[in-house]
């Protein structure tokens, strides 16, 4: 007799890759226009100025210049300013 219960489909996961989220470019960076600042699931930061958010909330330079995160009443915003 086993001595666990059989699990079914739970055994039979595969390895999934990780999805590669995080900040990409930090403060004081250079950015150019289009480079992705910080890819997220949900809005842990909010797009400032010099920068727009996508549809899967990854948030990206729309002009060149250095990278800075400010807080603003409790939340955390990327804003790109030029250099």
């Amino acid at each position: 007799m086993a001595h666990t219960k059989s699990q079914g489909k739970t055994n039979q996961k595969s390895n999934r890759p990780g999805q590669r989220l995080g900040v990409k470019k930090f403060g004081g960076q250079k950015a150019t226009v289009g480079q992705i600042i910080v890819r997220q699931r949900g809005s842990s930061f909010h797009a400032g100025i010099g920068t727009k958010a996508g549809k899967d909330f990854t948030i990206y330079a729309m002009r060149a210049g250095i990278v800075k995160f400010i807080t603003k009443l409790g939340k955390k915003f990327i804003t790109v300013v030029k250099a």
